[in-house]
């Protein structure tokens, strides 16, 4: 009993000293990092992030274990990626964020800096747009596999113009209107979409990638021969899609940070679901639409009255 209770107070010191041991030395003073948080197009705007407010505030941006593997092997982001016991033995001090940009955030005075939350704004970093973009370039197989896919796609046209579709369906099926009162998109806001696009280019071609193909391919009217199926509906690599949406001229997406950087790397012109969930719904104190759509892209506002009376129907 005497053996346990000295072994007992003397573990705190014993594991302080082979952790000293084991890690070594801390990163740097002015090391930022973020919290890995969400899918694909969720740590895109993370380390966008990152790379905005490490440099307004003269941090060093690192990248966790994780998270520096998955972007690495998709793009040419240049962020050092820091080892486990680097990320274990640094005393961070997290921040968290909201969804924009905000005055404070370029005071940020700590030694060791992880940003946390789901930021996704433009305000962040777009002032920077031109790195931003090159940190996102993809890595050359990508960038092949998205040249053949659409130089396939042509198949004899003498001209197209491309105009990236993206369908976001998933967990946000019953999310949005379960959680936020919200919809996500349905057959006739993409025919709108697609219908100002025919307007403006007579050699309009939409390639439709999803997470779900099989609603696409239900629902997306392809009489005029103008849609290509792009999707290969693998939720495992979807930086296969995201590359050929990025090479697209202009974007048509629904919701969600995947389609936010499809028409963002694409870098024309963008259309969006707006209005897409009710005045009361809790998602409006997080999500500010003038803060995550660029001013120059339009908006096409969701039928609530339709959409949601399923949901629910009038009391």
């Amino acid at each position: 009993m005497v053996g346990f209770l000295i072994l007992l107070f003397l573990y705190p010191t014993v594991w302080m000293m082979w952790k000293t041991k084991m890690v070594g030395k801390q990163l740097p003073l002015g090391s930022w990092t973020c919290q890995p948080q969400g899918r694909l197009g969720n740590l895109m705007g993370e380390y966008a992030t990152l790379l905005a407010l490490s440099m307004l505030n003269g941090g060093r941006p690192l990248l966790m274990p994780k998270m520096g593997a998955h972007l690495k092997s998709i793009f040419e982001v240049s962020a050092a990626v820091m080892t486990s016991m680097e990320s274990y033995r640094t005393p961070w001090q997290e921040v968290p964020l909201n969804d924009w940009m905000m005055d404070e955030y370029k005071h940020i005075r700590a030694p060791y800096v992880k940003l946390t939350g789901y930021p996704c704004s433009w305000t962040f970093y777009h002032h920077m747009s031109s790195f931003v973009r090159r940190e996102f370039n993809f890595l050359p197989p990508l960038r092949d596999y998205a040249t053949a896919t659409l130089r396939k796609a042509m198949d004899g046209r003498k001209s197209a113009t491309f105009i990236g579709v993206h369908v976001r369906r998933g967990d946000y099926v019953r999310v949005m209107p379960d959680v936020w009162k919200g919809v996500i998109g349905d057959a006739d806001y993409l025919r709108k979409a697609m219908d100002v696009f025919r307007t403006r280019y007579a050699d309009a071609l939409f390639m439709v990638a999803s997470d779900d193909m099989a609603w696409c391919m239900q629902h997306v009217d392809v009489a005029r021969g103008d849609v290509i199926f792009v999707g290969n509906n693998n939720q495992a690599e979807p930086q296969r899609d995201l590359a050929v949406l990025s090479m697209c001229n202009h974007t048509i997406f629904t919701v969600g940070t995947f389609g936010f950087w499809a028409a963002y790397l694409a870098g024309g012109d963008a259309i969006y679901l707006s209005n897409f969930t009710l005045p009361e719904s809790r998602f409006r104190l997080l999500f500010k639409e003038d803060k995550a759509y660029l001013p120059n892209w339009m908006g096409i506002a969701a039928n609530l009255n339709t959409d949601l009376k399923h949901f629910f129907p009038p009391t």
